[in-house]
């Protein structure tokens, strides 16, 4: 189910330039020492260079002279193959090193030396910040004798020269130990509580018996005070925790801390006016993931950039984009669309869950009874279209409609009406990189079921959301999903492969009958069609238990049929029952939430946390949420506000995983162009990006090194090496935007 391959950075350019052999013989390794010759003390052999790199011996140290006007850090580099290393075995990668004129950061990685020129350890230090020595441990995730150092030294405007001295990669060294400051041992949702609404905290204690707790405002003052409740050990983070539930103060105000066992809590607010934030800077993300764009920095301030993938050099551009060699004889223009996540890829499947879950933000907003549509008009998101009239959240997510349409095969061609599964990079780059300066050749690949399943479903829905506002848009919409419907009937097996993960994740699905199920429920939903009902009501599907432990996403998406069912008015038979299978598995979820001491509606099995667990639990909140819209009962939305708090710091790492929301928040995650932790000129990632969150199977080897027999909560770093708990996706924003919309509609 991952969505990317465990390798995911490529040298790419770095390997396929021309290295030139440094000359005299080289020096003998001791036998724990992986690398030759890291002193330099008579000799550069047997380290080698790019081919406009010139280096030599200048003090006992290796000094490389850098040109200037490359594009790239690959550009230019120094490096060492044939080093072997041992799967599990730690390593210390130490080096000193100097950049003359000094503001200059080197990208120093150990990696595969052939193709597909895999990453498994980087850091990019600015040189001479603090210090000239550098040292780093990590783990190997495999066994090979081809492996390289390198330090990629190129991108940059002017010449420089780099020195390096004391190279080492130290074999069996005890892996470092990593302890997360996890802050006061009393837990909160750093954001906010609403008034009316649970406020609930967790107390990590070695106390077993209840404690007294006070609530205080900004000024000090105490305006509440209770007593703990035990809850003894906490299966998902190993700790030993109280319960705190103060749902029974209910004024509004900014600053309040929870005082517990000693500890005082990160301050907190009794409002709505965060969540009000929140709905619309989740929503606002999608316009900094837009491609073939200009960003504007007026709208938004420090993200500003050219439009990537447009033709302009060094790109190829998305406006002409052959298939993968052997799959089609045309090309398609497929620009636009969103980035899908901290790279440049593209992708019809998870674009189409993130799309849904969108418009269903919008949908919910028009049809539930506690809705505010208006809190989504047009002019709400600063984007270039604000002013026409239309909702800015169809504006923004029509961005993405646009490219998933020109994805779809043209007629007279093999698999017509069909989609490419995804258009990316040919191979995989590095970090970091700016849209408009990625270099590699861009393929589309072949179609598949899923992705024309995941097109009929959002096009459908699209159809009967924009026909108040254009009407032609919304007849191309129904028109290529009703295509993509017979398409995919046609064609039920064409499947994405699991080794199709070079140069962008492979979204490969095998079992495709919850996707027929939600094309066809979107469909019957905007026609009314029998034949879309009679497959809606024949699925197996239909009647399955589908509200899941691990919730539902780009993969699963089997609940997106079932809860639009639910909640938007049809003439399906047996509507009734549909309902009450959400309240069903809303039920399931608030019990596994009422027996979590950090109350959260997910309950993995073996407590092992997925990958993007942050986004399943909000989607575990949907149903929560969907739940109350259904039935008016408090207990659904009570639920759903209550996981809120996880997300916003009531978890074991005290973290808000929303990007500047909370005193300590997430904002290093794994991204090429919010690279802010390797190139200071760029930024975070912008207020109200979702990190992914704890992921068992820390896949990344920045995360292995760091989080080797991490237990659920604690298997999360915010860094931005650590891809597989620490990415950014327009899918787990999504599943963002719906539930803080949600939020702020109950305030």
């Amino acid at each position: 189910m991952y969505r990317r391959r465990t390798a995911l950075l490529s040298l790419t350019t770095l390997l396929a330039a021309a290295l030139t052999a440094l000359p005299t013989p080289s020096a003998t390794a001791d036998e724990v020492e992986q690398l030759k010759n890291g002193t330099f003390d008579s000799t550069t052999d047997p380290w080698w260079t790019t081919s406009n790199v010139t280096a030599g011996l200048d003090g006992g140290r290796l000094c490389a002279d850098v040109p200037g006007g490359t594009a790239n850090r690959w550009d230019a580099a120094v490096g060492q193959n044939d080093v072997t290393l041992v799967k599990g075995e730690s390593y210390r990668f130490s080096f000193s090193a100097t950049g003359t004129p000094e503001g200059h950061a080197v990208r120093a990685l150990v990696g595969l030396a052939t193709a597909p020129y895999d990453t498994w350890f980087e850091v990019s230090p600015q040189l001479s910040v603090s210090g000239n020595a550098y040292s780093y441990t990590f783990t190997s995730p495999v066994d090979t004798g081809q492996a390289q150092v390198a330090f990629q030294v190129g991108g940059g405007a002017d010449a420089w020269r780099f020195c390096m001295d004391d190279v080492s990669l130290l074999g069996g060294v005890p892996p470092e130990t990593y302890e997360p400051d996890t802050g006061p041992r009393v837990r909160v949702n750093q954001v906010g509580y609403l008034p009316a609404g649970p406020k609930n905290a967790t107390l990590v204690t070695d106390a077993t018996t209840r404690l007294p707790w006070q609530l205080k405002n900004a000024s000090g003052t105490v305006v509440a005070r209770g007593w703990t409740v035990p809850r003894g050990t906490d299966a998902s983070s190993g700790q030993n925790v109280h319960s705190i539930d103060f749902g029974a103060y209910r004024t509004a105000g900014e600053g309040f801390t929870l005082v517990a066992d000693g500890e005082t809590s990160r301050p907190f607010d009794l409002g709505t006016a965060a969540y009000e934030r929140l709905r619309l800077d989740s929503l606002k993300y999608y316009y900094t993931q837009r491609s073939g764009t200009p960003i504007r920095d007026d709208l938004r301030p420090g993200y500003g950039r050219p439009a990537g993938h447009v033709g302009v050099a060094p790109n190829q551009g998305d406006t002409n984009v052959p298939c993968q060699p052997g799959v089609c004889d045309y090309t398609l223009d497929v620009s636009g669309g969103w980035y899908d996540a901290g790279d440049h890829g593209k992708y019809v499947v998870n674009g189409g869950i993130s799309t849904w879950e969108v418009l269903s933000t919008y949908e919910r907003a028009r049809i539930a009874r506690t809705g505010e549509q208006g809190r989504l008009r047009d002019g709400t998101l600063a984007i270039p279209e604000s002013g026409n009239k239309v909702p800015d959240i169809l504006d923004e997510a029509r961005w993405e409609l646009d490219f998933l349409l020109k994805m779809q095969v043209p007629d007279g061609k093999p698999l017509a009406g069909m989609a490419h599964h995804k258009i990316h990079d040919e191979q995989w780059t590095g970090l970091p990189l700016m849209p408009h300066d990625d270099p590699q050749k861009r393929e589309l690949h072949p179609p598949t079921t899923a992705a024309t399943l995941n097109l009929a479903a959002t096009a459908a829905q699209a159809a009967r959301l924009y026909a108040p506002y254009d009407r032609h848009f919304a007849a191309k919409a129904l028109a290529a999903a009703r295509k993509a419907w017979s398409a995919a009937l046609a064609h039920p097996e064409v499947y994405a492969s699991d080794s199709d993960g070079i140069g962008g994740g492979t979204y490969a699905d095998g079992n495709l009958s919850d996707e027929f199920y939600w094309a066809a429920a979107e469909l019957y939903l905007t026609t009314h069609e029998r034949q879309f009902a009679d497959h809606v009501l024949n699925s197996p599907v239909h009647t399955a238990d589908i509200f899941g432990p691990i919730g539902f996403d780009w993969a699963r998406t089997a609940a997106a049929g079932r809860l639009d069912l639910a909640l938007v008015p049809s003439p399906l038979p047996g509507r009734d029952k549909i309902r009450q299978s959400v309240v069903k598995g809303a039920d399931r979820y608030l019990a596994t939430l009422k027996a979590h001491p950090y109350g959260v509606p997910y309950a993995p099995d073996e407590n092992k946390y997925d990958w993007g667990s942050n986004h399943q639990i909000l989607n575990n909140a949907v149903v929560l949420a969907t739940a109350y819209d259904l039935t008016g009962a408090a207990k659904y939305r009570d639920g759903a506000l209550q996981t809120m708090d996880y997300l916003l710091g009531r978890n074991a790492l005290n973290i808000s995983y929303v990007t500047g929301y909370g005193e300590v928040s997430s904002h290093n995650q794994h991204a090429r162009w919010y690279a802010h932790q390797l190139d200071p000129s760029q930024p975070n990632p912008p207020s109200g990006t979702l990190a992914g969150g704890p992921n068992s199977g820390i896949q990344d080897p920045f995360a292995q090194a760091k989080l080797q027999g991490c237990v659920g909560q604690f298997c999360y770093i915010d860094d931005i090496q650590s891809w597989s708990t620490n990415e950014h996706t327009i899918n787990w924003n999504a599943a963002l935007a719906r539930m803080a919309s949600f939020v702020a509609d109950q305030g």
